[in-house]
């Protein structure tokens, strides 16, 4: 299993959020923000935070950094390294049977990530057996997409939170906005939401994910 930073917010989580880093980054990343997505009252909630597995990047000349999958070339859906795609989906799900192992229903489980993080939390939470609490996706898009209508099942009404920056040079705004297009399509209740920043987290949008997040499992 992937090795992940844990924290808890009380010393019996009836909640998980597990949240996937973008590209070079690890586990470590969004640790600071957990302080500010909890709220008066909130439940007990276990916040994982996996490091990607060290590989070749191809953008980046082949430099061996954290990465969920290989890039190849930048374009439309950057799907081009489909077993490393797979191979994390099934590490993500792997991490989503831990919690339910530990006795969290998939009900209490958001998946999130961040980026690349991002798309493979989609792709993890549009193909689970049981419905989660949610998935947050955030400055990401949408990977996989012509296998979705054969391999995703029944996720009408899943609650998704999507946050894009407006002049985001990495991940340009108009593929997110397609992912949530796609998300619509297939039944999600998306909240889609814009922010005047580039590739990156801003704090009106973690007050905004907090307030989604309390909706979930509050």
């Amino acid at each position: 299993m992937l090795e992940t930073v844990e924290i808890e917010t009380g010393s019996s989580p009836t909640a998980a959020v597990i949240w996937l880093h973008g590209l070079g980054a690890d586990g470590h990343d969004f640790e600071p923000v957990v302080p500010h997505l909890v709220w008066p009252g909130a439940p007990e909630i276990r916040f994982i935070f996996p490091h990607a597995p060290v590989r070749p990047v191809t953008v980046n000349g082949g430099m061996r950094m954290r990465a969920w999958y290989d890039i190849v070339s930048i374009d439309s859906d950057r799907g081009h390294d489909e077993a490393g795609i797979r191979e994390s989906m099934a590490q993500t799900q792997e991490l989503i049977q831990h919690q339910l192992d530990r006795g969290i229903s998939p009900g209490r489980i958001v998946v999130a990530g961040f980026s690349q993080g991002g798309a493979i939390a989609i792709q993890v939470a549009l193909r689970q057996p049981e419905p989660l609490a949610g998935l947050m996706a955030l400055s990401t898009y949408m990977l996989l997409a012509d296998k979705l209508d054969t391999e995703v099942g029944e996720v009408a009404n899943l609650p998704v939170f999507m946050g894009h920056g407006k002049m985001d040079p990495v991940v340009p705004f108009e593929m997110g906005e397609n992912a949530a297009r796609i998300l619509r399509s297939k039944g999600c209740k998306v909240l889609w939401q814009a922010y005047p920043i580039q590739h990156s987290v801003s704090m009106d949008e973690i007050t905004d994910i907090s307030a989604w997040l309390k909706q979930r499992l509050a």
